[in-house]
């Protein structure tokens, strides 16, 4: 997990970002390589995307030197599956040489190929798939890759930090996270719990939030003929969640492993709050948390559809810092609480959360702005997710 310098470095970050709107620095950048992918992932639908997309390698090289990323900035490479690009080896080697800090994340599909990468160019961080048990896995990713997960981990963990990545879902259920929960555990090593939900490049199928966790599992794996002739380009999409679809409270049946997990389980609790639409916070995350898609276009967040440039047309400085995404993201900052993606939420939570532990929810509230962790808005964010102790 990160640690109290990554905080700071990202605190000072949030600082100049709000006093010079028009050089904002970026913390996280993720570049999504290429579409191409070798899993069927129900809750994604990125492998069934045509025709397949690769960023150029001169291109992310380039993108490397705007002035928006500097040395503290983290890179992802991922994918589809990063390992798929034709570059991939040239791409890895070049961060390992020029900016050491990025992160890989892989399916471990190709556990061989991956072992190799990371061992020839080690990242900072590797992050890998895992949603389950092995029959949970084949008919929620659609092919028989468990056991080349736990290859990879029992090969690299003692190498670099490794993080398996969970999505809760309609597809698999809490006894698939108590499992994985076993897993990291029996291995020593990190586990972050995501929330499946509608990123509009993801092409989901199964609507979030409505549809309750493991109401799909065990249903067949998907295979390329069952989508290939759905329109992904012209999905209908809502401007707005509306919050309020699935009440049921599930706080219950989180694992208490989860707990030996930080930051899971309180994500957990305040995305059920969220849910209900109780939480209620601005999304500061877009001011330092960006992604770049396959073909170029740079979205404003990871979950909306709404593009602010595209890296062949512009340079990722004036799209970033431009004045149209300026104006963009006072909007969205301000009036944006649609999703529950670990990419954005957990930083606005831990911005949220820190200045109140310190200063307290008058203050909080002066300096960032309205915000609620509940429905009744009156109680703190430590009375929510530790009430017994609160």
């Amino acid at each position: 997990m990160y640690n109290a310098s990554d905080y700071i470095v990202r605190g000072m970050r949030f600082l100049n970002n709000q006093v010079r709107p028009g050089k904002k620095q970026l913390s996280t950048l993720m570049i999504y390589a290429t579409d191409l992918c070798d899993s069927a992932c129900k809750h994604c639908l990125i492998w069934a995307k045509r025709p397949v997309n690769f960023l150029p390698k001169e291109k992310i090289f380039e993108v490397m030197q705007s002035s928006c990323i500097t040395k503290s900035t983290s890179i992802g490479l991922e994918g589809g599956e990063f390992l798929l690009h034709p570059h991939a080896m040239d791409i890895l080697q070049w961060f390992s040489k020029h900016h050491t800090r990025y992160d890989l994340l892989s399916n471990c599909l190709q556990p061989e190929a991956l072992i190799e990468a990371v061992k020839l160019h080690t990242p900072r961080h590797l992050y890998i798939s895992l949603d389950g048990n092995p029959e949970t896995y084949l008919h929620m990713r659609g092919k028989d890759g468990y056991y080349s997960v736990i290859r990879v981990i029992e090969e690299l963990h003692k190498i670099l930090p490794v993080s398996v990545m969970f999505t809760l879902s309609p597809y698999n259920d809490f006894n698939d996270l108590e499992h994985v929960a076993g897993v990291c555990k029996r291995y020593g090593i990190d586990m972050r719990v995501g929330i499946y939900n509608d990123i509009a490049f993801f092409d989901t199928i199964d609507k979030a939030h409505s549809t309750a966790i493991g109401t799909q599992k065990g249903t067949p794996p998907l295979v390329f003929k069952d989508v290939k002739n759905r329109d992904l380009s012209t999905k209908s999409r809502p401007e707005s969640y509306p919050l309020n679809l699935d009440k049921t409270d599930f706080i219950q049946q989180i694992p208490v492993s989860v707990k030996e997990f930080a930051e899971n389980y309180d994500f957990m609790v305040l995305y059920n709050e969220w849910k209900k639409g109780g939480l209620k916070m601005k999304c500061f995350s877009i001011l330092d948390s960006l992604v770049i898609l396959p073909n170029g276009d740079v979205p404003i967040c990871q979950n909306l559809d709404l593009k602010i440039g595209n890296i062949f047309k512009s340079n990722l400085d004036e799209i970033f810092n431009g004045p149209a995404t300026q104006k963009l993201h006072q909007e969205y900052v301000h009036n944006c609480n649609q999703c529950w993606l670990n990419f954005h939420r957990k930083y606005d939570v831990i911005l949220y959360r820190t200045f109140e532990k310190y200063f307290g929810r008058s203050v909080t509230k002066k300096v960032f702005g309205y915000y609620q962790w509940e429905e009744s808005a009156t109680k703190t964010y430590n009375q929510v997710v530790n009430p017994d102790i609160a």
